[in-house]
């Protein structure tokens, strides 16, 4: 598949994540207002989030299929990891807030009143049925054009489904047993949820843009398949590291020293294909180096 056609194709993953978030967010909103449930309130902030994500994944999509310039050399892939890394702090705040309401509630000697459950409890079940079908057509997209910017936010839409359940669980205890209490403890644990997936990505943000080396399966694999490749006779000073969902390789290969230059080209340029095949949209350089004597080193 061409170049434009998966630019296409993952714009269109984006735009749906966009229209499904800005959607849910509205919904929530309404049923905020009717219930006054702070589990739907959980609920809205990881939505409220999700369009934030969302956002910055159609954007870095289109930001990250501009080419490389004289300013960008290696490409513009690194606002990613400031648009994730801005998203978590965010993500941090909205889940400590969620807490701070939820601890003052459970803590309370008055009851809190949720009403309008059955309004909330719809709302909640829409908002189900259109991230399970955003996460079917994101799932098609990442299969046919492996970008890892529609994979990661369909795992993340995949992940927002257990507040939405835990939200409708405390509508229902509240609706059939007057319950209300559970409500607030199900926030908590949403805000938990919430925390711990914005440190994640925090973590990975940050890890690239320190340009952190790939992740050890990776580094592995590539040197599976160089170690492998015809005519190559052995490989040093393998680097890695990664830019937003890109992955920059740097690899010495040893080769025979008596062979011609364009015999040498060819195979470092089918082992870059090779690598590229098996990590699309990677940046692959590869330096050529004589195979080393008996004896003796490889040379430079």
């Amino acid at each position: 598949m061409s170049a434009q056609p998966d630019l296409r194709l993952s714009l269109s993953a984006g735009a749906a994540s966009v229209a499904v978030a800005g959607t849910l967010v509205a919904l929530k909103l309404w049923a905020l207002w009717h219930t006054g449930a702070l589990s739907i309130a959980a609920s809205l902030a990881d939505s409220a989030m999700d369009l934030m994500m969302s956002l910055a994944a159609a954007v870095a999509i289109l930001y990250a299929a501009r080419p490389a310039d004289d300013d960008h050399a290696f490409g513009h892939n690194s606002a990613e990891d400031l648009a994730a890394l801005a998203q978590a702090l965010f993500i941090l705040g909205s889940a400590a807030a969620i807490s701070w309401g939820a601890v003052g509630r459970l803590m309370s000697p008055v009851a809190p009143v949720i009403e309008g459950e059955a309004a909330g409890m719809v709302v909640i079940l829409i908002s189900m049925a259109l991230t399970l079908v955003l996460v079917w057509w994101q799932g098609r997209v990442a299969a046919r054009t492996g970008n890892k910017v529609v994979a990661a936010d369909r795992l993340h839409y995949l992940g927002d489904l257990i507040p939405s359940l835990g939200a409708l669980v405390a509508l229902w205890a509240s609706s059939r047993f007057g319950i209300t209490r559970i409500d607030a403890i199900v926030a908590l644990g949403a805000s938990g949820i919430m925390a711990f997936g914005a440190l994640q990505i925090g973590r990975g943000a940050w890890h690239a843009l320190m340009d952190r080396q790939a992740d050890p399966a990776t580094i592995a694999r590539i040197g599976e398949i160089a170690a492998a490749w015809p005519g190559v006779h052995g490989y040093h000073d393998l680097k890695t590291r990664t830019s937003g969902s890109r992955l920059f390789v740097y690899l010495h290969i040893e080769l025979d020293g008596t062979q011609t230059l364009r015999q040498a080209h060819d195979i470092g340029a089918a082992l870059r294909r090779a690598l590229l095949a098996e990590f699309p949209g990677a940046d692959v350089i590869i330096h050529k180096d004589v195979a080393a004597v008996p004896g003796g080193h490889p040379g430079t």
